[in-house]
């Protein structure tokens, strides 16, 4: 451990204490990986109460550099955030290059990905991706649910829907793997290329469901990332909902400044 912080330093104790973690874990003396040393362990180490600690912890906390684990402590995280470049991660020379937009982006950031389709098959549109598909609710569609690691690491879980008149055309769509390049380009295959994508982001609080999914701490925030596909026919020919660990990821949108 470092040296103990000063009394008089003009901060409250516990933003002392939690200053004084965050320099260890950036310094390297707690490494990737390492236990932050527990609440009866800093309390004799700086000297503070429970109180005092327990606030320290939850600034460091906030900082996204650890993670709590439910009854074993926390945990110095073991990468940096990955960075989304909109921008670029659905270009059609990715496609054509045999890269989905997962692999272009995970490359980008030197990271290795993973996938594992957790389910592809028919489900009843919710009325929510019924609307955006411009389909009856409740009609059928097909899904494929996604969820891929980053060096082993779940960091989101993804699931895409199609309209069913046109993925029973494309048998590749009903498999786990639908080839190179991803189901953008099965689709741009079969005549429906693609004009535009467009995405809503919102930040919440995960449900119990992705705190599991995604092996986070309690009441960790999550991105929800919504995209639909539009070909150049008008239609929307895919839309996919995405939820993401907060602290894993920074996204970076190019907006162009001209008319």
């Amino acid at each position: 451990m470092g040296p103990t912080p000063s009394r008089d330093s003009g901060k409250p104790r516990y933003l002392q204490i939690a200053d004084d973690l965050v320099q260890q874990i950036e310094q390297n003396v707690l490494p990737p990986g390492e236990q932050v040393p527990s609440e009866s362990d800093l309390m004799k180490r700086y000297g503070a109460s429970q109180g005092t600690v327990r606030k320290a912890i939850a600034e460091v906390r906030a900082t996204g550099l650890v993670d709590t684990r439910h009854g074993k402590g926390s945990y110095v995280k073991r990468r940096p955030p990955v960075s989304r470049k909109s921008s670029d991660r659905f270009r059609r020379s990715h496609r054509m290059a045999g890269k989905a937009a997962y692999l272009a982006e995970a490359e980008q950031a030197g990271s290795k990905p993973s996938v594992s389709v957790l389910y592809v098959g028919p489900v009843d549109a919710p009325a929510e991706i019924a609307e955006r598909l411009s389909v009856p609710a409740g009609e059928k569609v097909l899904a494929r649910r996604r969820l891929y690691f980053s060096d082993g690491i779940p960091t989101e879980e993804a699931t895409s829907y199609l309209p069913w008149d046109i993925a029973k055309d494309i048998p590749e769509l009903f498999e786990e793997n639908p080839g190179g390049g991803g189901i953008y380009a099965r689709l741009e295959e079969h005549g429906h290329t693609l004009k535009e994508l467009s995405e809503t982001v919102r930040v919440r609080l995960a449900t119990k469901q992705e705190i599991a999914a995604l092996s986070l701490s309690p009441g960790a925030p999550i991105i929800h990332l919504t995209r639909n596909a539009e070909s150049e026919a008008g239609r929307v020919v895919e839309v996919c909902d995405t939820f993401m660990a907060a602290d894993q990821f920074v996204l970076e949108y190019r907006i162009p400044a001209g008319d």
